[in-house]
């Protein structure tokens, strides 16, 4: 019997231990839940402290992102600006020559009875702004022996002929010039079209 009461013994104290509701057991959970609250608690504070900190970080990031970029739209603007009201300079400059050419070549040729030195004189002159128009990239639009072609030439005439292939260019009527590949003004010129 003694044995009987030890198992007795043994199982309640197995039932307090295990039971949550046994008075005891309760005072240590309430006590525990609370310390994993409070853990919980700071846990929580530090992971909103490192968030906001992090949203502080990213968003001044983006501030100054967007005041990098209004500050380089506002300097491309200047750029731009710039760029169409001085654009022309380099190209002026290097006409001032064939200007300055000119002037000396008018002086020199109001006292001159000589049609040869008006004449050198005059292509001088042509010559040099030719070759300032080339270095800049100014190009005339080849019509001689072409065939038309309605990118670069204009045709203001057809003349019906057998003397000419079809849609060759028979004559230029005013030089058409391109800078690079984008046409400034077209050739206008005079097309052969069968008889």
């Amino acid at each position: 019997m003694g044995n009987e009461n030890k198992e007795t013994d043994n199982t309640e104290e197995l039932k307090s231990d295990n039971n949550p509701f046994a008075p005891d057991n309760q005072a240590v959970s309430d006590s525990e839940d609370n310390n994993n609250t409070e853990e919980n608690d700071s846990q929580i504070s530090d992971e909103i402290t490192s968030l906001k900190t992090e949203l502080d970080k990213i968003n001044n990031q983006y501030i100054r992102l967007a005041a990098d970029f209004d500050n380089y739209r506002k300097r491309q603007m200047l750029e731009r600006e710039s760029l169409l009201k001085y654009g022309a300079e380099e190209t002026l400059k290097k006409m001032i020559e064939a200007l300055d050419n000119i002037d000396r070549a008018k002086a020199s040729v109001e006292n001159v009875d000589d049609v040869n030195t008006v004449k050198d004189s005059y292509n001088l002159v042509f010559k040099q702004i030719y070759d300032v128009l080339a270095k800049i990239g100014l190009e005339v639009i080849d019509t001689k022996d072409k065939e038309f072609d309605p990118n670069v030439h204009e045709a203001v005439m057809q003349t019906p002929t057998s003397d000419y292939p079809e849609n060759t260019i028979i004559s230029e009527l005013q030089k058409g010039y391109k800078l690079g590949d984008k046409v400034l003004r077209p050739s206008l010129v005079n097309v052969a079209v069968s008889e």
